[in-house]
């Protein structure tokens, strides 16, 4: 049985608009140009015929990823989250005890996460350290650079 993949609505909506895209636009798109490179002549050495199939297995492998990651969505509103403890979807405020500074991180899924939107994956070292958590823990996190200490000082659902 498949695992199922939290995301966001956001997320959602925007590998459902990428699929779109992708099957109604992209996909008729590189038909033709294929159709158009044969009509050129010779296969063999036809460098836009070629061109044209590599894009059309890029299209159809990303077509059959995003179908699969939308089969397997589990969607989650962080608005809709009553709990006290940290889980997907939270927006964490983090002091960093080294620094003496402050971070703030969203835990999102695979698809969504960008670092610098402050955007972590639930996947990733910081996010499964974090899930489970609560208001005024310390959080020891192993990172590549060594161990993180974190005071967690504000979770949020939005």
């Amino acid at each position: 049985m498949s695992q199922s993949v939290p995301m966001t609505p956001e997320c959602y909506q925007r590998l459902q608009e990428e699929l779109k895209t992708r099957v109604k636009i992209d996909r008729p798109k590189v038909v033709q140009d294929i159709a158009e490179a044969r009509s050129h002549g010779d296969l063999s050495e036809n460098a836009e015929y070629d061109a044209a199939k590599d894009r059309q297995g890029h299209i159809e492998g990303r077509i059959a990823y995003l179908n699969d990651k939308l089969a397997r969505a589990e969607v989650i509103d962080p608005k809709m989250m009553k709990t006290d403890k940290i889980v997907f979807g939270a927006t964490v405020t983090l002091f960093d005890v080294d620094l003496e500074d402050e971070v703030v991180y969203q835990i999102v899924g695979e698809d969504e996460a960008e670092i610098k939107k402050g955007k972590i994956s639930v996947t990733s070292p910081v996010g499964k350290a974090l899930i489970g958590h609560t208001l005024d823990d310390e959080v020891r996190i192993n990172v590549p650079s060594g161990v993180k200490v974190y005071e967690v000082t504000e979770i949020e659902y939005k």
